[in-house]
Parts: structure tokens; C-alpha cells; sequence
């Protein structure tokens, strides 16, 4: 098939991931060109070019909190370059485009493609998202959930085709049979307020385990606030990992502790954790329940510093194997793929299936 993936445009597509969506679509991307598809990804400028890289703009993420006309510019930026886009799409001899956008103008101008859509919806309904989703009528568009809650919180506005969850290369987070003989936990994602590393610091502290910090500053007043006073040889911040130095960094841990503000549409890092071998103690929030099972995690209240130490002590009698299990049952990316496989190619053949019942007349005029 020739797959066109339009990302979104605030990071460069490529290591060191800024997030999940960063990595997903990364992983999207090369599986399916492993599998011998012709893949196009539209995103920013300085992504990884041997996906398939048409860059579209220059990355349009604010280093620090900008003025009211700085963030005006990124907006502007992101509309027309997805305007351009999809005007362009429409010349290009693609089978389908996959969506993994989080912008309203590819969801809302899907039918004016003449080949379908599919759209992931990753995180909970947005105003700007929603209008577009409202917007769209494409009889060839298809929505896929990264999650049952992620469905669920979408269904006032759009029905989801399909429920897709996200998927990790298991051998790049590879199993762990035994921790690093220094007992340490792990924490690691993106260091912004509603990740909830605050209350990671303050969990470990209260189990007496050092605590190891992985993940990009994207927001320095909470990071100066709440984060450095804390820091020291029981909180260490080791800085924004690259795939391999990540993967031993969670290896080595005991636990790793889960910490989201807000409805997790999945939760990446929980998989990643538990490919390793590494169980997890997190808040009950948006899909984490989904992907943990008693095998492999403790949940605690969400917003509960002393339920989080109690779970993550819990969580330090799981065993090791059960946790890789679980990531091979719920979260292996050959699945993903397979699934994505199948909407493609059901949606092409609906699009051809409505392309030839709106010719038949015509021939028998």
C-alpha cells in the first residue's frame, strides 16, 4: 500500500522522543515500511528522514512560555501548513492517509481526498480537535481509539470505528530478568505539571527508595518550582534518554511509578515498563486500567501521594516475569500494525466499493 502519515508538528519525529505520540508515530512509520509499504510521513523539519520524511514546517513548540504573538505565530504556522498539505494530498497517488494529527484541518477536510482517511484519536476530546471532528463527514473516513476510555470519551461527539490500542517494539525495551543491585525507582516522561512527577518524589521518599528521573524539561517554571528543590541523591534527574540508555534505565528498576493529572488516553510508558520486566505502581486514571491487571501493577487514588507509596510498595513483590508477559499479551506493536493493516485495507475497499456503485450509472446510461 502507499500510506501517507500526517503528524502532528510541535517536535521533530525522531530520538529523543519528546512523548508518546512522538514515538508512536515513529514506530508506526517504520513497521510499516518494514513490512514493505510505501510510506510518506508529513511532519516537521529535523525528523528522522528515513521514514519516508516530507517535512512540512519547522517545528512549532515554544521552547519557554511565549508572548500572545509568539504562540499566534505556531498557530498560524500549523494552519497553513496543514492547509497546504491537504491540498496537496489531493494530487498524490496514495491508497490512504492515515491521520495521527492532533489538528483539526486533516480530520475536518478528509472529504475532500479522493482516497480514505483514518484517524487515531489520541487523547481526550480538545475544543479546536472536536470542531474538526464535528466537521467531518467523510463517508471514508474512519476513526480509531487508542483505548476503550479514550472511546468512550469521544462517543458524544463520533462513533469509533475501531479500538486500536498503541503497541511498543518489544525487543527495544527488552526483559530484564534481575534489577540493578541498588535498588532504586524509576520515573520518566515528559517533566510537565500534568505528568505528576511532584508526587513520584514524594512517594519514593516516603518508601525510602532513591528515585531516578528520565524525560525533557518542557515546562522550566514547574520544573524550578516543584521539581529541583527536590532534587538531590534520593531524587536524580539524569536527563532526556535516548531509546537504548532509557530502556536500561527502566530495566534496572524496581518499580516504576505511573504519576498522570488528567485521563492517560493510554500510557506508553506503562508498557514500556512492563516489556522490561518492571511492574508498575500508577494512578487509576483514563486507560492505565486497562493495560495493568493484578499480575503486573497496583493502582492508587488518583492525586494520593500516600495510596501511591502503598501501591508502589505493593508493586515491589510482583514478579518480574509476569510483567513481561503482560506487555506480550496487551502491547506488543505487531499487533498494533496488524490492526492498522486491516482498517487500511477494509476503508480502500469501501472507497472503491462507493467509487464504482457512482459510476455504474453512468455506464448504463
Amino acid at each position: 500500500m502507499r500510506i501517507a502519515i500526517i503528524s502532528h508538528l510541535k517536535y521533530p519525529i525522531r530520538e529523543p522522543f519528546a512523548g508518546g505520540l512522538e514515538m508512536h508515530t515513529h514506530l508506526l512509520a517504520r513497521a510499516l515500511r518494514g513490512r514493505g509499504h510505501d510510506v510518506t510521513v508529513f511532519a516537521s523539519a529535523r525528523s528522522d528522514v528515513s521514514l519516508g520524511l516530507e517535512a512540512v514546517c519547522d517545528a512549532t513548540a515554544l521552547a519557554e512560555v511565549g508572548t500572545a504573538e509568539a504562540q499566534d505565530v505556531a498557530f498560524f504556522k500549523e494552519h497553513h501548513a496543514y492547509l497546504t498539505l491537504m491540498k496537496n494530498l489531493r494530487h498524490r497517488p496514495f491508497d490512504v492517509v492515515h491521520n495521527n494529527s492532533l489538528h483539526y484541518l486533516p480530520v475536518s477536510m478528509a472529504e475532500t481526498l479522493p482516497m480514505p482517511m483514518v484517524t487515531t484519536l489520541h487523547t481526550p476530546p480538545f475544543c479546536w480537535l472536536e470542531s474538526g471532528v464535528r466537521l467531518c463527514t467523510a463517508a471514508s473516513h474512519s476513526f480509531a481509539a487508542v483505548s476503550r476510555s479514550v472511546a468512550d470519551l469521544w462517543d458524544h461527539v463520533a462513533r469509533t470505528d475501531q479500538i486500536i490500542l498503541n503497541g511498543i517494539d518489544l525487543d527495544g525495551f527488552a526483559f530484564s530478568p534481575e534489577p540493578d543491585p541498588t535498588p532504586y525507582l524509576v520515573w520518566y516522561g515528559r517533566i510537565v505539571p500534568e505528568k505528576g512527577l511532584h508526587f513520584a518524589i514524594e512517594a519514593a521518599r516516603m518508601i525510602g527508595l532513591p528515585l531516578h528521573i528520565a524525560g525533557p524539561v518542557l515546562d522550566q517554571a514547574y520544573f524550578e518550582a516543584r521539581i529541583k528543590p527536590h532534587l538531590g541523591r534520593n531524587a536524580v534527574h539524569v536527563g532526556h534518554l535516548d531509546h537504548g540508555a532509557l530502556a536500561r534505565l527502566v530495566g534496572g528498576a524496581r518499580a516504576f511509578l505511573c504519576t498522570p493529572m488528567w485521563d492517560e488516553p493510554y500510557g506508553l510508558v506503562v508498557a514500556e515498563s512492563l516489556a522490561c520486566g518492571v511492574p508498575v505502581a500508577a494512578f487509576a486514571r483514563g486507560a492505565i486500567p486497562e493495560i495493568l491487571d493484578e499480575t503486573c501493577g497496583v493502582l492508587a487514588v488518583p492525586d494520593d501521594v500516600r495510596s501511591l507509596a502503598q501501591a508502589a510498595q505493593a508493586a515491589l513483590s510482583l514478579k518480574r516475569e509476569d510483567c513481561r508477559r503482560r506487555a506480550e499479551q496487551t502491547c506488543d506493536a505487531r499487533r498494533m500494525i496488524d490492526s492498522y493493516e486491516a482498517l487500511y485495507l477494509r476503508r480502500i475497499a469501501a472507497n472503491d466499493a462507493a467509487e464504482e456503485a457512482a459510476v455504474a450509472p453512468l455506464l448504463h446510461a
